[in-house]
């Protein structure tokens, strides 16, 4: 596995704890439909988040929530969509993003609920 993958894992896992310890009970970890992967699949209450995890290091200059494509958000949709039906969920549902940047051996976690609103 490669260094970014490694990194990538490692941002996915800190996105996990940080969801548990704020109440959310983890549904699904990288959820695949067709070419859509939702990184995690959380419940708090009647809301059923999914949750894109983006990880970057210091140096990195744009803001990091800004890097989700529309094509991409386009891909989450449509992965949300066919989960909610093949599962039956009577639940709101809504998109949210976590970043985390790493600088040196710390970690700045950013928990953006309804981000596709934020764009």
């Amino acid at each position: 596995m490669g260094q970014n993958n490694e990194f990538g894992k490692e941002g996915e896992e800190l996105a996990v704890a940080f969801l548990s310890k704020k109440g959310y009970q983890i549904i699904e970890q990288n959820y695949r439909y067709r070419k859509a992967e939702v990184d995690i699949i959380a419940k708090k209450d009647r809301v059923l988040a999914f949750v894109e995890v983006k990880s970057r290091r210091s140096n990195y200059t744009e803001r990091i929530a800004d890097t989700v494509s529309k094509k991409k958000i386009k891909l989450l949709v449509m992965a949300a969509d066919h989960y909610l039906i093949a599962n039956e969920v009577d639940l709101e549902a809504r998109f949210d993003i976590i970043t985390i940047l790493k600088n040196k051996q710390t970690f700045e976690l950013t928990h953006l609920e309804d981000a596709f609103y934020h764009f």
